[in-house]
């Protein structure tokens, strides 16, 4: 039986924590103290605002639900590091904000909070309230779960600290502040630091491969040591080729003289020609690098687009505005998701960025993907449907677990993108670009098998583990992925040589162990309901078991087979109790 934080009669593994969205985690330490002020007036009572019009009763279930998980935290929240007093009665400085209210079927609910401390946000301090039917507590997801007790007086003051984010930046050319810096409270962990007061300093910039940065670097604020730098523009790594699916359906729009390539049957996600420019992410342009729109959106006059060759500008428009579309309907039809959101509200998507760039990242700041051309030897252009689903899934994840882009957190960002970016590609049933376990195969060109990366055995790409070790956290993301990517073929397929799609799998475990799969559709399910409601911001492997553990026996049961091989599919990547520290 899988114990659970969550009840004490189910045992003793915990699922893992994760930090404030980015946005929110930029705030200055005013703009909390508002949030907060706000969050106790509108989010924490149980009557609407004197005056204001009366609350519907979709509202007024998750107004009731948000209280009831506060005042259930209020109880139960010792383990947690809270206390009593303060103003929200969780103990001196400390407050919560909530981020999520999911109200199940079944009258389960599950509230997702981020934590202050003095007004100042909690790095690694966020957490899930889940209660049961009957309205009981059920426990809680967390990473950190220990009292807080801090000197909040910086001895380096914030320009020293730009500097040293400044100067230890990584590859970066360019490297500009965006904003001011703020005072955060890290209590992430990497590395088994203890929390500290820490300047989080906001850069733009442009990485080694022609990337843009906009990355969060923080500072200690006693020591000036830099803690940890959290990449907000995801990648994934290059690919090739073009014309990757065949002919596709498209949902455009009619205007008065042409066509749009505008979905508004899917939050109108829609495709803009960036006419092989980059972006400029000087603070006095910052529109052009984090909220504006492609400079030119693809219009054509018969509402057939492209030709089938990457020398006409629409055939890439044309793979990207399927890939968002395909995502789209995936994640609806499949896991009854509105968007990356949920909110109804579509992606748009940047096609020819630069010259010959052999790569295509998100940018959460303007829910945007974009797409190189490739290098024109190795990679064509990255627009294949488990590189856009891989993309877009980033911004999924970043509105729900917000993992970060550190540590084993930034490897699961990057599994959780192949494994939906995978599944994507086998829910399209396209006959050109068939689905697999192989990532950015299409574009790839002189690999054979061609890939990026390997689900079923990611060492084939000379840098990714097969298998869990220390050294994984000091892996850069894409490479420690591996382990999430090798578990999930492993609790999909099995450990069993098959072929799937025309490509032959050997997947070898870690201990030997021969793995049953329980299908695909399964262990994504699995996956996403860790994700959205059990995984948080600094999740590692061993929390990622405990949190897909969880998912498992919510959904299959406490003795159900598809429990059994989540288990020994973690065991089978040396993701087992006792083995970590």
């Amino acid at each position: 039986m899988v114990q659970d934080e969550r009840n004490p009669g189910r045992g003793a593994v915990m699922t893992v924590g994760h930090a404030p969205h980015r946005r929110w985690r930029a705030a200055s330490a005013s703009a909390v103290v508002a949030l907060i002020a706000t969050t106790v007036g509108t989010g924490l009572g149980s009557q609407p605002a004197v005056g204001s019009s009366a609350l519907s009763p979709a509202e007024q279930l998750r107004q009731e639900t948000l209280t009831a998980a506060v005042d259930a935290l209020r109880a139960h929240g010792a383990g947690f590091g809270f206390g009593h007093g303060g103003a929200q009665g969780l103990g001196a400085d400390l407050g919560v904000i909530v981020s999520d209210v999911v109200n199940e079927a079944s009258g389960d609910s599950h509230v997702r909070m981020h934590r202050t401390f003095a007004g100042l946000p909690v790095l690694g301090g966020d957490l899930v309230v889940h209660r049961t039917t009957a309205g009981a507590w059920d426990g809680a997801s967390a990473t950190f779960r220990e009292p807080l007790a801090l000197d909040l007086r910086p001895v380096i003051d914030a320009t020293t600290a730009t500097t040293r984010a400044l100067t230890t930046a990584n590859a970066l050319t360019g490297a500009l502040p965006l904003a001011e810096p703020g005072l955060v409270i890290d209590a992430a962990g990497f590395d088994g630091t203890a929390p500290a007061l820490a300047w989080d300093v906001f850069t733009a910039g442009t990485q080694a491969d022609g990337t843009p940065s906009m990355r969060h670097t923080y500072v200690d604020a006693v020591t000036g040591k830099v803690r940890f730098v959290d990449e907000e523009i995801e990648t994934v790594d290059g690919a090739g080729e073009s014309l990757y699916g065949g002919r596709v359906p498209l949902s455009t729009v009619a205007s008065t003289e042409n066509f749009e390539l505008r979905d508004l049957t899917r939050g109108g996600n829609y495709v803009g020609d960036v006419e092989n420019r980059v972006d400029d992410c000087l603070p006095i342009l910052i529109p052009l690098c984090t909220s504006s729109a492609p400079g030119e959106l693809f219009t054509d006059a018969d509402n057939d687009w492209g030709n089938g060759s990457a020398l006409d500008r629409q055939t890439t428009a044309v793979d990207a505005q399927y890939g968002a579309a395909t995502t789209w309907d995936y994640f609806l039809k499949v896991h009854k998701r509105r968007g990356i959101a949920n909110d109804g509200v579509g992606v748009y998507s940047r096609v020819h960025y630069g010259t010959n760039y052999a790569n295509a990242f998100w940018n959460d700041t303007c829910r945007c993907m974009t797409f190189g051309d490739g290098d024109g030897d190795e990679l064509g252009p990255l627009v294949s449907l488990d590189i856009s689903g891989h993309e877009i899934t980033h911004g999924l994840t970043s509105r729900t677990a917000a993992l970060m882009g550190s540590g084993e957190s930034g490897g699961l960002n990057e599994a959780t993108s192949d494994i939906f970016g995978t599944m994507i590609e086998f829910y399209a049933k396209n006959p050109v670009d068939v689905g697999d376990y192989l990532i950015g195969e299409m574009p790839q060109r002189k690999n054979t098998p061609k890939a990026i990366r390997y689900m079923y055995r990611p060492s084939l790409d000379k840098s990714s583990p097969d298998c869990w070790s220390e050294r994984v956290q000091n892996l850069g993301v894409h490479d420690s992925a591996g382990i999430g990517n090798h578990f999930f073929y492993l609790v999909a397929e099995g450990s069993k040589a098959k072929t799937i799609s025309g490509v032959e799998y050997r997947s070898p475990t870690c201990n030997g162990d021969r793995i049953e799969g329980i299908g695909r559709d399964a262990a994504a399910a699995i996956w996403y309901r860790a994700l959205t409601l059990y995984f948080t911001s600094a999740t590692d492997y061993f929390g990622a078991r405990a949190a897909t553990l969880n998912a498992a026996e919510d959904l299959y049961g406490e003795r159900s087979p598809q429990l059994v091989a989540t288990a020994m599919s973690w065991d089978a990547v040396n993701v087992m109790p006792g083995l970590r520290r």
